[in-house]
């Protein structure tokens, strides 16, 4: 006579006496509608097995991390951007064109670097080339809304050293209104990116623009104070 231990083994197995493996212990397979797999003339129900997604959404074994999203279109805040960076980049662009090549009634590179040597600068004609560059290269990015971050912070960095030689305290908003305002639309794009009408539309930096726009201004700062403590 038979015990209920000795049944599976007689019968070729755990398996086919209706006992699962380990790794089906959780998720038996699937009985057909009708099948009686314990013998004791009761039917059951087929059971779905588990699929991929179930793990996926959150109900048990791994979850999948996806990138943020784009930012979703918002036509007021994109065009503001839009004509907020253009505006910007046109200027530098042309402040760039004066200071490098002369035009638009600007000083050239030697006109440029004596008016730094003035303000107290060594190597005032390597640093006005550096300059002029640096204005035609960020006002063209700002303007196709490439690489904004970088742009935003070039254009941030030579503002921030304008304003710091150019400063009259005894002046109403220190003598430097335009400086001012040139800094503060670069700080603006610098943390709240290119948006979504640009080339940077989906790009890292745009999807998380205070973090790169924090790194930057890192960056930029760090520039600065080289610029002012070591060439001056």
């Amino acid at each position: 006579m038979s015990t209920e231990d000795d049944r599976p083994r007689q019968s070729g197995g755990y398996a086919d006496s209706g006992y699962f493996t380990p790794s089906e212990s959780k998720y038996p397979a699937t009985p057909t509608s009708g099948d009686d797999i314990h013998g004791s003339g009761a039917t059951t129900t087929a059971l779905p097995r588990p699929t991929d997604s179930d793990y996926d959404s959150g109900h048990g074994g791994r979850e999948e991390v996806l990138d943020p999203q784009p930012h979703a279109w918002h036509l007021g805040a994109d065009l503001g951007l839009f004509v907020l960076r253009v505006t910007l980049g046109a200027l530098f662009v042309g402040h760039g064109l004066q200071k490098v090549f002369g035009l638009l009634e600007g000083p050239g590179i030697d006109g440029f670097a004596k008016a730094l040597a003035a303000l107290g600068f060594q190597q005032a004609t390597w640093l006005s080339w550096i300059t002029g560059f640096t204005e035609l290269g960020a006002g063209a990015l700002l303007i196709l809304g490439l690489f904004t971050p970088a742009a935003a912070a070039a254009v941030l960095g030579v503002m921030a050293n304008a304003i710091w030689v150019r400063v009259d305290i005894d002046l109403f908003a220190g003598g430097v209104e335009l400086e001012a305002i040139y800094a503060a639309a670069a700080f603006a794009l610098l943390f709240a990116g290119a948006g979504r009408i640009s080339l940077d539309r989906n790009t890292p930096w745009l999807r998380r623009a205070p973090a790169f726009g924090f790194i930057f201004l890192i960056i930029a700062a760090g520039l600065s104070v080289v610029t002012l403590v070591v060439l001056r």
